[in-house]
């Protein structure tokens, strides 16, 4: 009687093993893709962030200068389409070719990204994020298979050559190639925004723009298709909308004060420090970790972006030009004359919202309680 008992035990144990197997492979599969969306989406960043002051100094230029601004000049805002148009576009473009080869790698992005810039009806943020790195690429595929092997005395000569040729070529194929398709792509996705605009139904617009930030893809968004629009916006009327769909701080805060009220104990500790970081500081990347941490939070995110949208809407809110980063003193630098409490309403509706809903989400403590108890549970430790 032992023996077949011991034989059905045995028989059982491989179809445990299997299905504990099958059941870490998904969480592994989904950890993989997250933390791949997560370094594209911070290589994107990352091409964009060290060359906020030069976004800054053309918001400034833009709020001062032009014939809407706090101080019209028109000699002045001639600095403002080459600044947004090639300043900015190049400046991206160097940097993601310095990430991928260096010195090297930015000079023949820098150039091929000119490429893309001239002739295109609007800034290239998005093709400069491709064709940079993409330069800087294929570059140091020449260097390491064949420019390592060049002599001593050719070295330099073959250097500035290669850099020349393939920059060169990159600019000619970005202006002809690229270019044209990225500024396809881009008027295509605002085409449905701005017919999202037509039909007063831009708040779905936080559908799409709160998750993509989450996966640090808000610089893309903003500066390769928001921005864009608003720019065109910005000319006909003086201000733009656009302008406020992803800077808007207001739902980072809200959720961050969620956390640091309702939020579990580490949560809590580190809540007020990146509510200074993301409000006023203007890094807003700050609170994705939260809700990569806690996913269901990106509701109180999409509903507290959906909300600042349509008060921006009703109250017929918009800015001279994108803040950044998107701190509330920043935003406030660049609203027009009159339109401070257009602003500000949708910021406070904004972080209202988003604040109630992450609230509810965290049972008002009760759920960030019970994971930690479930979590020391698990780890075999005292349960608080």
């Amino acid at each position: 009687m032992a023996q077949p008992s011991t034989i059905n035990s045995q028989k059982r144990k491989p179809m445990m093993s299997t299905a504990t197997n099958s059941g870490t492979e998904s969480p592994k599969k989904t950890d993989q893709l997250r933390v791949t969306i997560q370094r594209f989406g911070g290589q994107l960043a990352a091409m964009v962030m060290p060359n906020i002051g030069a976004f800054i100094a053309w918001g400034l230029i833009t709020a001062l200068f032009i014939p809407s601004g706090w101080t019209p000049n028109a000699q002045i805002a001639e600095l403002v389409d080459p600044l947004i148009n090639f300043l900015l576009p190049v400046l991206i473009g160097y940097t993601g070719g310095r990430m991928v080869h260096g010195r090297r790698g930015a000079v023949v992005g820098a150039v091929a990204t000119v490429g893309i810039a001239v002739g295109a009806a609007i800034p290239m943020f998005l093709g400069a994020m491709i064709v940079g790195p993409l330069t800087g690429y294929v570059l140091k595929l020449w260097d390491d298979k064949i420019g390592s092997k060049v002599a001593a005395g050719f070295k330099m000569l073959v250097d500035n050559f290669s850099a020349g040729i393939i920059g060169g070529t990159m600019a000619v194929l970005g202006m002809l190639g690229i270019g044209p398709v990225v500024q396809g792509i881009t008027k295509a996705l605002g085409n449905g925004v701005q017919g999202l605009v037509d039909m007063h139904l831009l708040p779905i617009v936080s559908v799409i723009v709160e998750p993509a930030k989450v996966l640090f893809l808000n610089n893309a968004i903003n500066h390769g298709v928001l921005s864009p629009l608003g720019v065109a916006s910005a000319q006909e009327n003086g201000k733009a909308i656009e302008f406020l769909i992803e800077p808007n701080p207001g739902p980072g805060l809200g959720i961050l004060l969620a956390l640091m009220i309702f939020g579990g104990r580490a949560a809590r500790s580190t809540a007020p420090g990146a509510i200074i970081i993301q409000f006023l500081g203007g890094i807003h990347e700050i609170y994705f970790p939260y809700i990569l941490a806690a996913p269901r939070l990106i509701l109180a995110a999409i509903a507290g972006g959906a909300a600042g949208v349509a008060v921006f809407s009703l109250t017929g809110a918009g800015l001279t030009a994108t803040p950044s980063p998107g701190s509330i003193i920043a935003v406030l630098a660049v609203t027009p004359k009159g339109g401070y409490v257009a602003v500000i309403a949708g910021v406070v509706a904004a972080t209202l919202v988003s604040f109630i809903v992450a609230a509810v989400l965290l049972g008002f403590g009760r759920n960030a309680r019970k994971e930690e108890r479930e979590a020391a549970v698990a780890a075999g430790g005292p349960v608080a």
